[in-house]
């Protein structure tokens, strides 16, 4: 697309009204587009409508009209989540008009640089920590994209100093064509959200947009420990700087052991190696954080942060919320919520930073998995299982071909979700004794009963804290 000034007086098309569509619309309407914004819930749903509408925004909501798209339409600005197979995308790409997703209108309308971070697993995590190591160091960073505030509403505020750190989505990248980040991160890839993308081939090519544009005045980090990142590479312009936690690098952040200590080390552009920390002194669990450490702190370092403040910042940061969350111990017994864990990698990742046996509670949304890759994984780490959601039965398979003895079910569904919990959390403490951990891990997506992971997430810990 070209930038929003171009689109002056031509009819634009918002499909979404969520934060972004909000954000994007408001772009539009200041550079004198002709806009259009349409969402599928129903008027007395869609409060936003009136905000937009207050601007001289003409909003449709409850259906897709007929006239949506047109022979006049010059742009559709579509949600994220909304599927390429929606009758008004399709109708869009029959008419051969442009369909991009915000972020590619953000990139327009800043100066500011922009970080990007994607991957299967990690990513909120990842750029939380970055955000923190920029802030730390004085960088003035703005935390954007699927966490923070959305990409253009951040752009319109950014000064040319400040660093846009931008959680991006496969959903969002794959509405981009010429969306330009200065350092761009890929943590791994999986095979996840295939469902929307239809193949694996689309969900790599649509990450890949985010480096298609660089160029060797630009930076790309990369996990040199997952081959995809490393086929990906053979294919990028950019200067590359790697990251991993099981061998040396030519350049980025690496795990060296030192008379029984591991230690984090950046490894610059020199071939100049710095101590960072030992791996032992970070707060957060599990052999991924010290993967998403290591992807934080080559960013943060490529963006100029100073290393004293990266070193702290290793140290001290917390995690966030939903990410093998510590909730709280009752009764010798600990809570951890790790409900934004909506593929099994990501549950098996978690599993893998506990020493002992938990009890599981997992379950969710049914996109056609067999999840035997978790047997291995439930064979060491599970002691007992609570399932539930449309995968309740599939997760049961697969505990009993592991070996697991303990198997519950909760049969509650979507219409109460709060019991559906509670019963979950019942089941699980009848399987558990004083030292053990109960670990909501759902290795799902959460739509199938929740409208996101956060509200599971937050429901989940409610109900821990009323026990």
């Amino acid at each position: 697309m070209h930038h929003p000034n171009t689109y002056r007086s031509k009819k634009v098309v918002v499909l979404g009204l969520a934060r972004s569509g909000q954000a994007v619309a408001r772009v539009f309407q200041k550079y004198g587009a002709k806009l259009v914004v349409n969402d599928l819930k129903p008027r007395d749903q869609s409060p936003e409508a009136d905000v937009l509408e207050a601007l001289g925004i003409s909003v449709v909501c409850g259906h897709h009209p007929d006239d949506l798209i047109d022979e006049n339409t010059a742009l559709v600005v579509k949600n994220p989540g909304i599927p390429y197979s929606s009758p008004p995308v399709q109708r869009a790409l029959e008419l051969g008009v442009e369909v991009v997703t915000e972020v590619e209108v953000a990139q327009h309308v800043t100066s500011a640089p922009i970080i990007g971070i994607t991957g299967s697993n990690g990513k909120t995590t990842t750029t939380t920590w970055t955000y923190e190591m920029l802030k730390a160091g004085g960088k003035r960073p703005i935390i954007a994209g699927n966490i923070g505030i959305p990409l253009c509403e951040a752009a319109e505020e950014a000064e040319s100093d400040h660093w846009l750190v931008t959680e991006l989505s496969s959903f969002q990248l794959k509405g981009t064509g010429d969306f330009h980040p200065k350092i761009a991160c890929l943590l791994n890839i999986y095979a996840t959200h295939l469902d929307y993308h239809g193949s694996i081939d689309d969900y790599i090519s649509s990450k890949y947009k985010l480096f298609a544009n660089q160029t060797a005045e630009d930076i790309a980090v990369l996990h040199a420990d997952d081959e995809a990142c490393v086929q990906l590479s053979k294919q990028i312009k950019s200067g590359i700087v790697w990251f991993s936690v099981r061998h040396e690098v030519d350049h980025g952040v690496w795990l060296k052991s030192d008379g029984g200590k591991e230690l984090v080390i950046w490894r610059d552009g020199e071939g100049v190696d710095h101590a960072l920390i030992e791996s032992g002194e970070m707060t957060l669990r599990g052999r991924h954080n010290l993967e998403n450490a290591a992807a934080a702190a080559a960013i943060a370092l490529c963006a100029g942060t100073p290393m004293d403040a990266v070193k702290e910042v290793l140290k001290t940061f917390q995690g966030v919320e939903h990410r093998l969350e510590y909730v709280t111990q009752k009764n010798g017994i600990s809570f951890y919520n790790d409900s934004k864990s909506t593929n099994p990698t990501s549950t098996m990742k978690a599993l893998d930073a506990f020493e002992r046996k938990v009890i599981l509670i997992a379950g969710g949304l049914d996109r056609g998995m067999d999840y035997k890759e978790l047997t291995e994984w439930f064979k060491g780490k599970v002691k007992g299982i609570v399932t539930l959601g449309e995968t309740r039965v599939k997760l049961n398979k697969v505990a009993q071909e592991a070996g697991i003895t303990h198997i519950q079910t909760v049969e509650t569904g979507k219409e109460n979700v709060h019991q559906a919990l509670q019963e979950a959390l019942d089941k699980a403490l009848s399987m558990a004794q004083e030292g053990d951990t109960v670990l909501l891990s759902p290795a799902c997506a959460s739509w199938d009963m929740f409208s996101t992971y956060e509200q599971r997430g937050r429901i989940f810990k409610e109900t821990v804290h009323n026990l």
